[in-house]
């Protein structure tokens, strides 16, 4: 028995990326418009109506828009944009963070796939809020490097455009007015009393993406260290899809598009005992978008999480 998939926005960066990864599977029957009729909104009301899993690769009023227009209540959404992470009522699509999000993800109609900065983030903060390890009220920043297909078709165009300033050589760091839209999710979903000092950089390279959060030792609770920070990744991360490595640095560098192409999380803890670095390194298009979205529907659909996907 084949799945009706229906990707509502397949024409953008991250709903084709998903097409291209279902387009193979034999477990899979992908429904799709013609150019024409996916600008219609009645003919795209009718495959949201008829298919089985529906993701939304739209924005957000958009994404609003598209849900609302859902009668049956058999259909899984799967959201990729920002409209509907921090609601309760949806499941937040970060399965490794423990198995109530992994069976809230299995049970849901409604999911919300995570922002691909606020994945990193909230997988390096949240389980040592959880644990313990790390005050809920610790001030925290973090710094996220990112490849600029982040930006979406209008960036990718801009970047390969040759006639483009020279401004476009080097890391521009953007979000500056400290309103990223990433921030609610990174403060609802990770336990944080505070948003965190916030500076995200895209660079001059396709895909990839590393999140970095640095602490301080006198900011941790109840007498943790390093090894206590490390024994909390290792024994939550330990599968295919997140996972914690160690020595993973190129001769003391780390590079940002190390894990581009790759629909998996390398979580990494560097620094000494005094000054801390908390490091997620993935793909912003695969752990942090279409991968991420692949693997709820691979929750959903009862199969392996990992099905499909390029670790």
């Amino acid at each position: 028995m084949t799945t009706k998939v229906f990707i509502d926005g397949k024409a953008g960066t991250t709903g084709l990326r998903i097409y291209e990864r279902l387009q193979l599977r034999n477990d899979i029957q992908l429904m799709t418009l013609s150019e024409e009729d996916r600008k219609k909104p009645e003919c795209r009301k009718e495959m949201l109506n008829s298919c089985d899993i529906a993701f939304l690769c739209l924005p957000d009023d958009a994404s609003r828009e598209a849900v609302a227009m859902i009668e049956n209540p058999d259909v899984v959404v799967l959201d990729t944009s920002t409209a509907h992470r921090t609601c309760d009522d949806w499941a937040y699509g970060f399965p490794e963070l423990s198995p109530a999000f992994f069976q809230k993800i299995a049970t849901s109609k409604r999911i919300a796939v995570p922002g691909c900065h606020a994945s990193g983030f909230i997988a390096l903060v949240q389980p040592l809020i959880n644990a313990g390890i790390l005050p809920a009220d610790t001030l925290l920043t973090c710094h996220s490097l990112t490849g600029f297909s982040g930006g979406g078709k209008k960036m990718i165009a801009e970047y390969g455009d040759e006639n483009r300033p020279a401004l476009f050589d080097a890391p521009r760091q953007y979000g500056l007015g400290q309103q990223h839209k990433h921030l609610k999710e990174m403060v609802k979903i990770s336990g944080c009393a505070e948003a965190p000092v916030f500076c995200p950089i895209v660079a001059d390279y396709y895909s990839g993406m590393l999140v970095t959060v640095p602490v301080f030792k006198s900011q941790l609770a109840n007498g943790a260290t390093v090894e206590s920070i490390r024994k909390v990744y290792k024994d939550l991360y330990n599968g295919n899809m997140v996972f914690y490595a160690e020595n993973a640095s190129e001769g003391g560098l780390l590079s940002g598009n190390a894990m581009s192409g790759k629909d998996s999380m390398q979580i990494m803890v560097e620094g000494n005992e005094d000054r801390i670095l908390l490091l997620a390194r993935y793909d912003n298009l695969g752990k942090g978008a279409s991968g991420a979205a692949v693997e709820c529907m691979n929750i959903v659909m009862k199969q392996a999480p990992e099905t499909g996907l390029d670790l």
